[in-house]
């Protein structure tokens, strides 16, 4: 057994890993030993569908020091007008020069690819019998969060001999030898499976879509950095703020965010009953209710030749039809625990579905705050959303964060300079010495605390807080 030392010891070289320890190496002298099962950096993105993009601009995913993609905002395609989404290979090359060309010419960083961890700071190498003991000051799991892609799994339905059902990444591959296709999952990855087909000239006809549960979904274009940003400041974030702050009900409140342009939903006339993160553009919306053939029946049981079992019914399927396995849970809603444990981090969620951003500020708080219970205070968990209730309960677990932050100038000004956060950064902020702007700025603050008080009594009232 060979042995290692260093400050810290991070379990996953995945996305919130990477941005963890690029803050770590910018406001410390720490070394740093990172262990990961694949062969490069980027976590799942190395097993994903090669068709992804991601879900929000490239301006705030990556790691703080070093910019994803060129701020250009795509003149065309279903994200016209908005900024760029990188692909998958974009992001998988982007860790992989963040490690190659900033951690280890940095000479405190160690990185061991294709190595298991088990335990007491223990690793093995995946290729061969050596293993490693590493003597470290800390222990950071960057894998809590566990992000589950289809390729990683195998479907948890029955599927019969003879039924050809894949995950998404076999799309490009084997799409052109059916006539008919049957997407079975209605989160993120369904959608982006649906439009894959859609996109090269897949008859809307001859898609079905398994949907358990429909969803609400996030407008994308009320993410964006920069002037989109400032102009959604105006409009559509302040009427969500607004919405939940005058909402009587549950019900009412999502009637009142739906119609502040800020949640979106497949067919006006269906109440969803998830809630994942999931973001869209209109336009992507619209070519998702082409798709006609929707069932409704509960999950999948089983696939046999002839039929497909749900709890609810069953419906036909047949040789000449492809299903593609979208159910895998990407945002598995992992129980909260606290992220400073004694010599222990656990990276998670400290602002609603904003993984890498949370790892960078768990990052500052690790680096320049000593006290753990403070530590903490300031890096609540937001577990991931997963039924439509949850919309409520990570938007006030999230807003209670900021609101702590905001007591603390020397956060605000990190979060001011923080590419990551591409919410509250140096280029996103109104001018507050702006007669007009100071003043809509204050009853936007107001609005956001009755937001709180509101949001709390509804699931307070529901037993769901």
């Amino acid at each position: 057994m060979q042995s290692l030392e260093a400050d810290y010891l991070v379990v996953g070289a995945g996305a919130m890993g990477m941005a963890f320890v690029d803050v770590i190496l910018n406001e410390t002298q720490s070394t740093v030993v990172m262990v990961d099962r694949y062969h490069q950096p980027g976590g799942h993105w190395n097993v994903a569908y090669p068709y992804v993009r991601l879900h929000q601009p490239s301006a705030f995913y990556g790691v703080n020091s070093r910019k994803l993609g060129s701020d250009i905002i795509d003149a065309h395609g279903w994200n016209e007008g908005l900024y760029e989404l990188a692909t998958n290979s974009e992001v998988c090359a982007y860790f992989d020069q963040v490690m190659q060309q900033q951690f280890l010419p940095s000479g405190r960083v160690q990185y061991f690819p294709m190595c298991e961890y088990t335990t007491g700071g223990v690793f093995k190498t995946l290729l061969s019998d050596k293993t490693y003991q590493v003597e470290a000051g800390k222990i950071v799991d960057a894998t809590y969060m566990n992000v589950t892609v289809p390729s990683m799994r195998e479907p948890t339905y029955r599927v019969a001999e003879g039924v050809t059902c894949v995950p998404p990444n076999a799309l490009p591959r084997l799409a052109a030898g059916f006539k008919h296709y049957n997407i079975v999952g209605a989160g993120k990855t369904g959608m982006d499976a649906a439009l894959f087909l859609l996109k090269n000239q897949v008859d809307a006809d001859h898609i079905s879509w398994i949907m358990p549960r429909d969803s609400w979904l996030l407008d994308r274009a009320n993410i964006q950095p920069g002037r989109l940003f400032t102009q959604s400041i105006g409009q559509g974030f302040a009427k969500q703020i607004m919405a939940t702050a005058k909402a009587t009900s549950i019900e009412d409140l999502f009637e009142r965010v739906e119609a502040s342009g800020q949640l979106l939903r497949l067919d006006p006339n269906i109440e969803p009953t998830m809630y994942r993160c999931a973001t869209v553009t209109r336009a992507e919306l619209e070519q998702l209710r082409r798709i006609k053939n929707i069932v409704r029946l509960g999950r999948v049981e089983s696939i046999q030749p002839q039929q497909i079992n749900l709890q609810q019914g069953d419906i036909t399927t047949n040789a000449q039809t492809l299903h593609i396995d979208c159910t895998a849970d990407g945002l598995e809603r992992r129980p909260a625990k606290p992220v400073f444990n004694n010599n222990a981090l656990t990276l998670q969620s400290v602002r609603t579905c904003q993984q890498v951003f949370s790892a960078a500020f768990i990052g500052h708080v690790e680096a320049g705050y000593s006290d753990a219970l403070v530590q903490n205070e300031l890096c609540t968990p937001v577990p991931h959303p997963d039924e439509a209730i949850d919309f409520l309960r990570t938007n006030l677990i999230s807003n209670r964060n900021a609101a702590r932050w905001a007591q603390d100038p020397e956060l605000q000004n990190w979060l001011l300079n923080a590419r990551l956060d591409g919410f509250s950064n140096s280029e996103n902020v109104p001018d507050a010495s702006d007669t007009k702007t100071a003043k809509r700025l204050a009853k936007l603050a107001d609005a956001s605390r009755r937001s709180m008080e509101n949001l709390s009594a509804l699931l307070a009232d529901t037993n769901q807080q």
